[in-house]
């Protein structure tokens, strides 16, 4: 099995830490909260309030389960467009009260069903990459397993984008580019190879700012590892980017993802 191949694994592991668990384990008095006013509570979505260090902060994450009942109330991990309403709702919060906003990512892709289309899925999807884009305050965005498509994309609209060791994220997965260019899925593995979906490849090309490293028994046997080192570089960073006005983050933001559009040179 070829490296990228192991990352791919790990990233979707059933039993590796879920959004919940990563929140729970590095801030303090999370509450949840629930709902985006609009329509229902999307248990794909995890948000809320937390403390880091005694700071305030918003927090959000796409969350899978780790047992079939879970995974089944969840879709393992695929939000509707309520959860990013939901989404959309927090970071409007965290605006009006001045918390910086910190986002896990964990997804296969956004939920493609009937009720989805009709609520609107990929206005949803827009919708919240817009108001991320122009948010007032800090936003991370750490990818902590999988992230696949526009599904993924609209929590990714950071100042910082981060990623773990073993951590992808891509268009699309490796099975559906494998099935569009040689209409046949089992070459997954050597689609992956080909599409730079590792956190160290994405690290190369500027997609992301960092890697969190994971230990070697594995993220499942020892979150507490990640938890610390994800837990001080956020202060860390959180305390550079809340020195910056407004007028900077903004402008420092747009810069970052104009880059990727940017073919003059």
């Amino acid at each position: 099995m070829s490296n990228v191949s192991e990352i791919l694994t790990k990233s979707r592991m059933v039993s590796r830490p879920s959004s919940q668990e990563f929140i729970e384990s590095v801030f303090d008095d999370f509450f949840e909260l629930h709902g985006d006013r609009h329509y229902e509570d999307d248990m794909a979505i995890v948000g809320g309030i937390a403390l880091l260090e005694g700071m305030p902060v918003t927090v959000a994450g796409i969350q899978k389960g780790h047992t079939v009942k879970d995974n089944v109330s969840r879709r393992f991990g695929s939000p509707n467009p309520d959860g990013y309403r939901k989404v959309m709702r927090l970071m409007e919060q965290a605006e009006k009260f001045n918390r910086p906003v910190i986002q896990f990512i964990n997804t296969s892709g956004a939920y493609p069903g009937k009720g989805a289309e009709e609520r609107g899925q990929g206005e949803a999807i827009a919708r919240c990459l817009y108001m991320s884009a122009g948010l007032k305050v800090p936003v991370i965005s750490i990818f902590i397993g999988e992230g696949g498509s526009g599904g993924a994309l609209a929590m990714a609209a950071g100042d910082r984008v981060w990623m773990l060791e073993n951590g992808m994220y891509a268009v699309l997965s490796p099975e559906g580019f494998a099935s569009i260019l040689w209409r046949d899925p089992s070459r997954s593995a050597e689609a992956a190879e080909l599409m730079k979906i590792t956190a160290e490849d994405l690290l190369k090309n500027g997609v992301i700012e960092k890697i969190i490293p994971e230990p070697e028994e594995g993220l499942e046997n020892n979150l507490s590892f990640t938890a610390e080192i994800l837990k001080k570089e956020l202060i860390k960073e959180l305390d550079i980017l809340c020195s910056k006005t407004t007028d900077e983050l903004l402008e420092e933001r747009y810069r970052r993802f104009r880059k990727f559009g940017d073919y003059s040179e």
